[in-house]
């Protein structure tokens, strides 16, 4: 009797081991291991699955849609979105929500678009092995194991005031399982951002306190003065510390880059937005602890430096490694026992994004001026900014297209242009009063699918009055069906730009 019960004892042991290294999947070594799993789906599937095709929801302003309600115990192991929305940063200004166990406060808070690696509310692709997205930013997919023993909710909120979203597909799958193993941790994500980052203090990405693990970051940054802004150093403060037992080198040596920042995606590590080296550009940078997880057992406060290349006000360079008030904002992941700490909560959607004003093209049709003046020019329907962008079908090369804008009131900051590439789209000269934009002596706007071009127009000062914005074909590519012209919308971001004098 005595060696049954040895033998039931360690097979039970053997058995929850077996299901703990099963759980984790960590990788396609696991895949042969069968385990003691349901497989189960929450989507946005029409109800009438034989013959509907419902397959989204909308979300008006203000209001929250809930995407998973389930019963536990269970770990979602891949959550799919794509999103058609009237605003041209909805990534910023929806919130995503998850909670566990009924918990009252939310382990994940973040804007969609920062959880999927990519700030500011652009629409960007990218590729990591737990975070991809793709159709130029518009297929947002993680594959986080989250565990919840009772019960999972995850929700998505239209914080925007103005703009509703007009459908949201999504797919939760996750696996219903008998029992968690015993060192099961719960997912936890957290957005944060100063706006501009505190001078005299690190920025903060992360105050936990409690037991677990750290497992990613992603950071982004506007900045307010040209040139290089990360020569700041990440720290990691475990359990209580007064000094950082993890200590960088510098912004980019965290994000295991070098000598500055690029675009390009790695597994575990990457720079999906990168704009460059003068005010107003933007970054998005992801590490991913997968491999090398930072552990805690009481606490952990990670932060990172401020610093960079910095100016006086003649322009002239005072230093290379000075505090910089650019505007920082961060997603901390991690997992963790128990309840986290609440150390951000998340701002209005407003504040989210650099102020800004925005000029929707399409609303200029009527008054723009078409050369042949026969060529239809007309508003069109589609995943534009505000839903619809300007539609200029011309027959041939040679004509041009002038759009009025007229101003109330004095225009400046950092003006960015987002126009429509197409298989019958044409090659174009952009001008704005008689310059030519920079980058826009000969703009190619074919392309095999419908997708974005984004323009980065620079620094603006336009006065009170009417200005005007002209397009003239030079012709198409070899491989394009047409001559047709798609401009989207003009953003104008008010960055205040920062100087100081040496002290």
């Amino acid at each position: 009797m005595h060696h049954r019960r040895l033998i039931r004892g360690f097979l039970t042991c053997l058995v929850a081991w077996s299901s703990s290294a099963a759980a984790r999947a960590d990788g396609l070594d696991d895949l042969f291991r069968l385990r003691e799993a349901r497989t189960r789906r929450v989507s946005s599937a029409d109800p009438n699955w034989r013959d509907g095709n419902g397959d989204c929801r909308g979300i008006e302003p203000g209001q929250t849609l809930t995407i998973a309600d389930v019963q536990g115990p269970g770990i979602i192991r891949h959550i799919w979105f794509t999103i058609a929305a009237d605003d041209p940063e909805y990534g910023r200004s929806l919130s995503l929500r998850m909670y566990w166990d009924g918990a009252e406060q939310p382990a994940v808070e973040t804007p969609i678009g920062d959880f999927f690696t990519i700030g500011h509310g652009r629409l960007q692709p990218m590729t990591s092995l737990p975070v991809a997205v793709s159709s130029e930013g518009r297929a947002l997919n993680c594959y986080w194991p989250m565990p919840f023993g009772r019960s999972a909710k995850i929700t998505v909120t239209n914080d925007s005031k103005q703009y509703r979203v007009g459908c949201v597909y999504w797919y939760v799958d996750y696996e219903e399982v008998d029992a968690l193993p015993a060192d099961a941790a719960y997912f936890h994500a957290q957005y944060r951002q100063e706006y501009p980052a505190t001078m005299g203090q690190d920025y903060l990405i992360l105050d936990a306190v409690g037991r677990g693990h750290y497992v990613g970051t992603v950071l982004s940054s506007v900045a307010r003065t040209a040139s290089w802004f990360g020569e700041g150093d990440d720290r990691f403060f475990i359990d209580g510390a007064e000094e950082p037992q993890l200590r960088g080198t510098g912004t980019e040596d965290y994000f295991c880059d070098a000598w500055g920042f690029r675009q390009f995606n790695q597994p575990f590590y990457g720079v999906p937005v990168w704009d460059g080296y003068e005010v107003g550009d933007r970054v998005s940078a992801y590490r991913w602890h997968i491999n090398d997880p930072v552990h805690f057992r009481k606490s952990l406060k990670v932060t990172i430096e401020h610093k960079g290349v910095m100016f006086d006000q003649a322009g002239k360079v005072i230093s290379g490694f000075m505090e910089r008030p650019d505007l920082f904002s961060s997603v901390a992941f991690w997992y963790q026992t128990g309840r986290a700490k609440r150390f951000a909560e998340l701002p209005p959607a407003e504040q989210r994004v650099v102020p800004r004003r925005v000029i929707e093209l399409e609303g200029l049709a009527k008054d723009a001026r078409p050369a042949p003046s026969n060529t239809p020019v007309e508003p069109q329907d589609g995943g534009y900014s505000a839903g619809k962008h300007l539609w200029a079908r011309f027959a041939e090369d040679g004509g041009t297209l002038t759009v009025p804008i007229k101003l109330d009131k004095p225009l400046a900051g950092i003006a960015r242009l987002k126009l429509t590439r197409s298989w019958d789209y044409g090659t174009w000269r952009i001008t704005l009063n008689g310059r030519t934009l920079p980058g826009a002596e000969r703009v190619d706007l074919y392309s095999a699918t419908i997708v974005p071009l984004e323009l980065k127009v620079g620094a603006i000062d336009l006065p009170a009055g009417t200005h005007e914005l002209k397009f003239e074909c030079l012709g198409r590519n070899a491989a394009s069906a047409g001559y047709f012209l798609g401009a989207d919308v003009i953003t104008v971001s008010e960055v205040t730009p920062y100087t100081t004098e040496k002290k």
